[in-house]
């Protein structure tokens, strides 16, 4: 599991620290790490041409303590200060011994050429605390990193973005490689941030952190440890029963594709109520079909209802008023009134797409998608609920706050009508077989996520594709964890 944690808790790290350690020693390990990384990439370091980008934090100390190692193994580096006066003087020092040159940021067009002659060019304009996006003269040398054919590195995350949100409010670096230290940063995670920073490298550098991060990104070992298995005295009803209430005369498709998504999440058995009885039962005739509604439709462990639903506001209210966990998706999100699922006993999952929180926020969309670790928490909090934020990443947050969960093994390719009535069964479907709602939105989105990189395979792919390679998903997934 990869974890990440808030500005506050690695800078207490890093001083309790720092206060063990000799003087500099800390700093010398991020520059060891972050050279090290800078050598991987550049393959052959001699002769090379390496351009460092130096703010005055401690990014830019880092910056230039890692240039003069590369220096030291050939490599041509220039050191382009932002704030002469202010730049690391220790790292300076060490650049210029090394061989490496410094020049000022407004030497005019001579540090353009550089950057757009350089290798590689590494980021160390702002750390950890910088707010609001870069300046005009660090955005300036960030825009010629990314015209060039350099290879761009970020020390610790890209300068510009909000390392304790993934917002990006103004002009920021994009980075081919993020080398950071001692653990992720929630920038590193969470779109739109998390694009910006290219792959991630984690240097160990001996923090001691807290055993509640803030975000938790699971992997296959920990997914694996989720999913059901049954037993040798598993029948049908002892593996779970999910019911499926969804769908409309327009909207026929949506229920067959929960259930679809349903019939491959673990659950002993399906039960369907709607209007697209007939289109559920054609196409999985495994399905427990029922019109009699959600209260007479038979016992089940779980409710999804949403998708497909039209006006169709009766039915997502009786089945809110049974005490089973319940999904809420798509229309269901609209028509539930908040008060009813405030007042449940039983766990909610509740999972929106972009648009559908903002409309429940109150808010416009790209208010959600530039701050979507706010946005999934004040939702969990607003309706008691737990919330799995579908987009690039996905969140998942409990009402009681807590680690946010976050996902990212999806594919733009996912973005496709019906995939996320798939996830709603799927998720649906693991709620029945016991799991917390928490649990069963992380590992669904996991599960969602490879089945669509599965299934596209580099092309477009239809919801019934994604449906169709989930158990690959998830043997591959299982076979992780033995």
């Amino acid at each position: 599991m990869r974890t990440a944690y808030s500005v506050e808790t690695v800078r207490t790290a890093e001083r309790e620290l720092m206060a063990t350690l000799p003087d500099g020693a800390l700093m010398q390990r991020a520059a060891a790490g972050l050279a090290a990384a800078c050598a991987d990439l550049l393959g052959r370091v001699y002769g090379r041409r390496v351009v460092l980008l130096v703010g005055s934090g401690d990014n830019g100390g880092d910056a230039l303590y890692a240039g003069a190692r590369l220096a030291r193994r050939g490599a041509a580096v220039t050191a382009v200060l932002l704030s002469p006066e202010r730049a690391h003087s220790g790292g300076l020092a060490a650049l210029r011994r090394a061989g490496g040159l410094a020049v000022k940021a407004d030497s005019g067009d001579d540090v353009i050429s550089r950057i757009s002659h350089a290798d590689l060019v590494l980021d160390g304009i702002v750390g950890i605390g910088g707010k609001g996006g870069l300046r005009p003269d660090a955005a300036r040398l960030a825009g010629a990193a990314h015209r060039s054919r350099a290879a761009v590195v970020a020390v610790d995350l890209p300068s510009g973005v909000e390392a304790g949100s993934g917002e990006v409010l103004g002009e920021a670096v994009r980075a081919d490689l993020t080398v950071t230290f001692g653990t992720h940063k929630p920038g590193l995670l969470i779109d739109p941030a998390r694009e910006l920073a290219g792959s991630v490298r984690l240097v160990p550098i001996g923090l001691e952190l807290p055993v509640e991060p803030e975000l938790e990104a699971l992997q296959h070992a920990d997914v694996a440890g989720l999913l059901p298995s049954p037993g040798a005295e598993s029948d049908k009803y002892r593996r779970g029963v999910v019911g499926i209430a969804a769908g409309s005369a327009r909207y026929p498709g949506a229920a067959v594709l929960a259930v679809a998504g349903a019939l491959r999440g673990g659950a002993g058995a399906v039960r369907y109520v709607g209007p697209a009885d007939a289109a559920v039962i054609s196409r999985f005739p495994e399905a427990l079909v029922s019109d009699r509604g959600p209260h007479k439709a038979g016992r089940v462990q779980a409710w999804v209802t949403g998708p497909g639903a039209g006006d169709d506001a009766a039915t997502v209210a009786e089945v809110l008023a049974e005490d089973v966990p319940v999904l809420l998706d798509a229309d269901g999100l609209r028509l539930a009134d908040r008060d009813a699922v405030r007042a449940r006993t039983a766990p909610t999952l509740m999972t929106p797409h972009a648009g559908e929180a903002a409309a429940l926020l109150g808010v416009q969309r790209a208010e959600v998608e530039g701050a979507r670790l706010s946005a999934v928490r004040e939702l969990a909090a607003r309706y008691d609920a737990t919330v799995l934020l579908k987009g690039s990443t996905t969140l998942v947050a409990d009402p009681g706050g807590g680690a946010v969960r976050v996902n990212a093994t999806g594919t733009a390719w996912l973005a496709t009508a019906g995939s996320g009535d798939v996830l709603s069964g799927l998720a649906g479907s693991l709620l029945a077989s016991g799991l917390p709602a928490k649990d069963a939105g992380s590992a669904a989105a996991y599960l969602h996520g490879l089945a669509g990189r599965y299934a596209a395979d580099g092309a477009p792919a239809g919801a019934h594709d994604i449906a169709a390679a989930i158990p690959a998903a998830w043997r591959d997934v299982r076979d992780a964890g033995v």
